[in-house]
Order: structure tokens, then sequence, then C-alpha cells
């Protein structure tokens, strides 16, 4: 049990990122803390995190200790939930989601939103990022994701169909040069997103009869941002053509605000993922809200037209 209250104890000590703040958090002295995370690593023999009173930085040890110590306590709760038939009560506990910005924004975080609020007892804690995280070595319960994960110790679950779209505003399209094969792209206004001063972007087109044919593309113009919506606003104002996700343009493709371009060819598959640790015992609220995203998904998004 003294080893269990040491995880429980350094779960507490990770999240809150300091030891004024898990101090705070647990109701203790800052020294009290200070005293029970220098008897841990002395129990260890190594050191867990390097301190000050407002900062905590975790060593590898440390990250690795956090990392499987959530999974050892998240384990246990389950076991003690089906050993005590409680398969109908409440949801509870800690559900800590990460995802990329622009759709974290749209889609996960209002879904997560209205699951913590017909689940009470859930502890909600969505992190956005640039780029995924990984899982394990952050602490994080699900990864929101692009594409299948290529680790084996993960498990994918499919939650949208997405694609990359070629599209620009009618008054663009109207009086923009000829756009037959994606190589004319070279001659058009796009809008490209840049981050960390990187070079012109490459962007990949299949053709719509032979996914296997493909062809990319060097683009550029004299609109970029590091920021997708910013992108969207441009290609909305008519300032040229931009490729974006299905679930972020295909409400004003509906509008008709933007038109689709170079029907022949179509951006590369880009579908979302839910992806957890492979375990022996999956806490029930992780089954539950991927359940729920994966429902819900469908209302939010239209389908992805085929070919």
């Amino acid at each position: 049990m003294a080893h269990l209250d040491d995880l429980a104890f350094f779960q507490h000590l990770a999240r809150a990122g300091s030891l004024t703040a898990t101090a705070r958090e647990l109701g203790l002295s800052l020294s009290a803390v200070s005293k029970r995370l220098k008897q841990l690593e002395a129990r260890l023999g190594v050191a867990l995190a390097a301190r000050t009173t407002r900062r905590l930085t975790l060593t590898a040890e440390g990250e690795r200790y956090f990392a499987r110590g959530t999974l050892i306590l998240d384990e246990l709760e389950e076991l003690e939930n089906a050993l005590g038939e409680r398969a109908n009560q409440a949801l509870s506990g800690r559900l800590r989601v990460n995802a990329t910005f622009g759709f974290g924004r749209r889609h996960i975080a209002p879904l997560l939103s209205r699951f913590c609020a017909e689940h009470p007892q859930v502890e909600g804690w969505l992190e956005l990022t640039n780029f995924p995280l990984n899982l394990s070595d952050h602490g994080f319960d699900i990864g929101i994701r692009v594409g299948e994960p290529p680790e084996s110790r993960l498990v994918a679950r499919h939650i949208l169909a997405n694609r990359r779209v070629l599209c620009a505003s009618p008054s663009y399209a109207s009086q923009a040069p000829d756009l037959q094969t994606p190589a004319d792209l070279q001659r058009h206004e796009c809008l490209v997103i840049r981050e960390n001063d990187s070079d012109f972007p490459l962007w990949r087109f299949e053709r719509s009869d032979r996914p296997t044919q493909a062809q990319s593309v060097k683009v550029g113009g004299r609109l970029a941002s590091n920021d997708g919506e910013v992108i969207t606003r441009l290609a909305l104002d008519g300032h040229g053509v931009m490729l974006r996700s299905w679930w972020d343009v295909n409400e004003h493709l509906a509008s008709g605000a933007l038109v689709e371009l170079l029907p022949g060819w179509q951006g590369v598959r880009a579908d979302f993922y839910a992806v957890f640790e492979q375990r022996r015992h999956v806490p029930a609220r992780l089954r539950a809200f991927i359940d729920y995203v994966q429902r819900e998904m469908a209302g939010r998004v239209s389908a992805l037209p085929e070919g």
C-alpha cells in the first residue's frame, strides 16, 4: 500500500508541475511535500525530478515512474470496478486528452465538454499542441491523431474519414490561370502554412480514378501563415488557393463560399484516429469517451465524398 501511495503522490506532483502547487492541492506544507519527495527518491535510489519551489522538471527516471505509475493506478481502478460489479455506476476518474490545435478546438473541446457534463465524476483535461505528443512520456490517456500510429503498443480507433481538399473562393477561381494538373499550381497564388521558416511546402495529390498514381508539387505565394484558420480566412477573401482538410472546409464548400478545384486529382487521405496505450484493463471512461467521439463526429462533419 505504501508503494501505491507513493505512486499517487508522484502523480499529483508531476501534474501540478511544482512543489508549491502540489502542497496547495494536497493541503500540506511545502516542507512536507519536499521531504516526501526526498524519501521517495531515497527508497528508489534515483532522482525523480529537478526542482525549485516554482518549477519541477522530471528526470528520465521520473518520466518513466510517472508514465508506468499512471497505467498501474488506472488498471487498479478498473480492476476494482470490475470486481465490485460497478459497471452500471457513474464513470469517474481522470481523462487526459492530447489533440492538435485546429481539430482540438473545433471538435474535441466541445465533445469533451458535453461528455464531462453527462459524466460529472470524470475529470477532463484537453491539451492542444502543434504536433502529437508521446502518450506515455506525457501522461496522456488518449491522443487524437492523423493516421494510424506506427507503434505496435498503441491501439487505434478510427473516428473520422478525412482528405486534403484543394479549394479557393469563386472570385479567385473565376479569374485564375488554367488548372488542369497539380503542376499548374506553380502559376497560382498558393496560400501556404509555414512553420519555423520552412521552405516552400510540397503539396501531394492522387489521381481520382487511380489513387496509386501520385504527384507532388512545390508551391508558393505572396501570403502565408503558421495558422490554418488564417489560411482559410485568406482563401475566403479571394487571395488564392489552399489545400486544407475536409473537416475544416466542408461547410464552406456546401455553402458555396469555397469551390473545389482540380477535380481529376485529390489530396491524400488524412483520417483521424483516437489512440491509447495497449493494456490489460482499459478504463471504462476511456472506452466510453472514444465511443462517444466516434458516435458524435458523424453529426459534426458531413461524410467525405469518395472518388
